[in-house]
């Protein structure tokens, strides 16, 4: 009897936590909508973080459909003047936009649905990079981290969220099919979540679904990224993580990977009885990247520690020998730092890591070499009214070349070498060499491609242009460092040299301007603003730039350290 009694109570509390959860979310669908399209909010006439946290302790699982939007809509003006917004651009993305949650909704009565509809017809025409910045100037006081966010405010910062992804994030439609199913089941969590840690857990899975590299450093933010990330202690040795294993590819620490017999060229093929493939696909629940080849780039950073499974220091990996490839289980010493010996022995090792990456460079008496991510050394002691004379000079000797080699493994430390100078010394005048989709401040939640007349979008505007065609070989080497900007730059120099031949591995998938949406309690969500496509419509996003040839790594590759890339531009000069 008292068994039956329990499962009563416990279908009688689901049930309850249903109905909230399903009044809460038209709460906040009617509340992004009105935030996005009500003149009142997004003219910033009436704050709509005060409207939100004002009204939704007024909803619970007993209010009916139509009393949410009534709670929301009742102090806001309902009577427009003038005539409804027509937009008359023709090439608009608007697959994003979708109001069927209301107009199909037999709940809400015909009065809401079309006072909704009006709201919409007299929406107000606003830069929302302008309207977020109101936003961001009124933040309020946080939480010490380590407390628990009440309902109200957890509930705002999931609904901007939300937000953000219908009205702001032009990808949308790219998101998995289940995604509304997904965010349903995320909001439940966020109503019952009982600490600031899981909260964040939610955060993370909210932010992750959007699929989208430039939100990968959301991860940061959170007060307990260490505990969630299990990243609190480093391993002695460096890595390399594959689909299906992780390839030990430097001991830092000698003498605790000797303690536990590991070498040079061993397989981690299991952490903590968790097979790699497994905790690959964990991860991506909880970062955000745009495909899973930069998932994996991601998870291969020492520095980042995003591999691991769980917070011991002392962490069991079934390892694969090189040897003999026969496999055993060690338990294996991690380290976090406390020990200053340790600490300095890592820091010199990360530190000639990097020296090392900043001194690879090609040098071949046939070929001229840039690299996006140090480009800025060529204007070391150049005076600013000679630079002009001084690029020239560069390009010139370039030409002379068999091959110019353009390294787009990093992100541009100086803009200005692609999009000023390499268009003004080899480009034809005009470079149409992709659509640029903006936010329509007519109708947010749909695109419009800028048009070729805005100056400073594709190329810029150079009096008396000459060009210098280039006929040699051209290679352009990318990767998921490859991002944003780098993507960018990387289309522009495929149009300017059609014979470039582009290789390497799938880049970051995320070009474009980035915009940030303050969340309160000081997170701030980053996400790719602009559907950026090529000129035929293939889209960037996600897929990454095109590439000609892809070059896979394998084990005794990267032991060895080879650049694969190099040596295929090696032998093709030849």
């Amino acid at each position: 009897m008292k068994k039956l009694i329990s499962v009563f109570c416990l279908v009688i509390v689901q049930s309850l936590v249903y109905g909230q959860k399903e009044q809460y979310n038209l709460f906040i669908r009617t509340w992004n909508f009105l935030k996005y399209y009500h003149p009142d909010l997004a003219g910033g006439k009436i704050n709509s973080d005060s409207l939100f946290l004002t009204n939704i302790e007024k909803v619970n699982q007993q209010t009916d459909t139509n009393s949410v939007i009534r709670i929301l809509s009742e102090k806001l003006n309902q009577n427009f003047s003038g005539n409804p917004v027509i937009d008359q651009e023709k090439d608009i993305l608007s697959v994003n936009q979708d109001f069927s949650w209301y107009q199909k909704n037999k709940k809400i009565s015909p009065q809401n649905k079309n006072l909704l509809n009006t709201i919409y017809q007299h929406r107000l025409i606003t830069q929302t990079d302008k309207k977020q910045k109101q936003d961001e100037e009124k933040k309020k006081e946080s939480l010490p981290k380590d407390k628990n966010l009440p309902l109200a405010e957890r509930l705002l910062i999931f609904a901007k969220i939300q937000g953000s992804i219908d009205y702001l994030y032009p990808h949308k439609y790219l998101m998995p099919k289940n995604s509304d199913a997904y965010f349903a089941d995320l909001l439940e969590q966020t109503i019952q979540c009982s600490t600031r840690k899981d909260f964040e857990v939610i955060l993370a899975k909210a932010v992750a679904k959007m699929e989208d590299t430039h939100a990968f450093k959301f991860y940061n933010q959170l007060s307990y990224k260490n505990e969630i990330y299990h990243r609190s202690y480093y391993p002695p040795f460096d890595y390399t993580v594959f689909d299906d294993h992780i390839l030990i590819t430097d001991l830092i620490l000698p003498e605790i990977c000797s303690k536990a017999n590991i070498r040079v060229g061993d397989r981690i093929m299991e952490i903590n009885g968790k097979k790699i493939s497994k905790i690959i696909k964990e991860k991506q629940k909880l970062l955000s990247v745009s495909n899973p080849e930069t998932l994996v780039y991601m998870l291969s950073d020492y520095q980042r520690n995003l591999i691991w499974t769980v917070d011991d220091a002392q962490k069991e990996l079934k390892i694969q020998s090189k040897q003999d490839r026969k496999t055993y289980s060690q338990k294996v010493d991690f380290i976090n730092f406390t020990d200053k010996q340790q600490l300095a022995t890592v820091t010199e090792y990360i530190k000639e890591k990097i020296r090392s990456k900043d001194e690879h460079t090609m040098t071949h008496v046939d070929v001229a070499h840039f690299k996006i991510y140090d480009v800025r050394r060529i204007l070391e002691s150049v005076p600013e009214d000679q630079l002009d004379d001084h690029m020239d000079k560069i390009f010139k000797e370039a030409s002379t070349k068999k091959a110019i080699v353009f390294d787009m493994r990093g992100y541009p430390d100086w803009g200005g070498f692609v999009y000023h100078y390499i268009y003004k010394y080899f480009s034809p005048v005009e470079n149409h060499f992709g659509k640029y989709y903006k936010p329509n401040i007519r109708n947010i939640g749909t695109y419009i491609p800028s048009s070729y007349k805005e100056f400073g979008l594709y190329y810029p505007k150079i009096e008396n242009k000459t060009t210098h065609p280039y006929k040699g070989k051209v290679f352009i080497i990318v990767n998921p460092e490859t991002l944003s900007l780098s993507e960018w730059s990387t289309m522009n120099l495929q149009k300017i040299f059609p014979q470039a031949m582009t290789i390497g591995q799938k880049t970051a998938g995320a070009d474009g301007d980035v915009t940030s949406v303050p969340l309160n309690a000081d997170y701030n969500l980053e996400f790719t603003a602009n559907g950026i496509f090529y000129y035929d419509n293939e889209q960037t996003q996600k897929t990454g730039i095109r590439i000609n040839e892809l070059i896979r790594y394998t084990d005794e590759d990267i032991l060895q350290k080879r650049d694969l890339e190099f040596e295929k531009v090696l032998r093709e000069v030849k």
